[in-house]
């Protein structure tokens, strides 16, 4: 998996066609950075035009399959933190096409994101992305460390930026 190095970039370059966009944030509160995604989505509250969709899954995403499939969306974008080999709080964005081998893990979660990065693109065919933050920990605490909160502010200023350009 390679480092995107300018995630803005690359975000407005696969939401290009974006009509309906369904942004899901996943992880754990008591599992310190692990949270970033569900962070994120709640930073973003308020601040997305009516074609945006935001859920806070935390850990099981698998629940909203249902919310997400009636909803229609062109895109889904899945914020979570994963082991991706960087640095804490660097991003990368990863197409699900990428993500979906068997040898990939990337979510500190049980269930792989894949499994339901898969259902989604076989049943409603949206383009599926992963969003994945490098955590510094994912120890049993509360809050995020400094480096994944610059990444959580940063993250969520430029999704709102570009959300509001479809």
């Amino acid at each position: 998996m390679n480092k995107v190095k300018d995630i803005g970039d690359a975000l407005r370059k696969w939401l290009g066609t974006a009509e309906k966009i369904v942004v899901v944030g996943v992880g754990n509160e008591l599992r310190q950075d692990d949270f970033v995604g569900v962070e994120i989505v709640r930073r973003l509250e308020g601040k997305v035009p009516e074609n945006v969709m935001l859920i806070e899954s935390e850990t099981v995403p698998e629940s909203f399959l249902e919310t997400i499939t009636q909803f229609h969306p062109t895109h889904v974008l899945l914020i979570d933190a994963g082991l991706a080999g960087l640095e804490p709080g660097q991003i990368n964005i990863i197409e699900s096409s990428e993500a979906l081998g068997p040898a990939t893990a990337v979510s500190t979660h049980t269930l792989p994101l894949r499994i339901f990065c898969e259902y989604l693109r076989k049943t409603i065919g949206s383009k599926i992305a992963l969003a994945i933050i490098q955590p510094k920990t994912t120890d049993f605490g509360e809050g995020l460390t400094k480096e994944l909160e610059s990444s959580a502010q940063n993250l969520t200023k430029t999704l709102t930026e570009i959300l509001h350009a479809h």
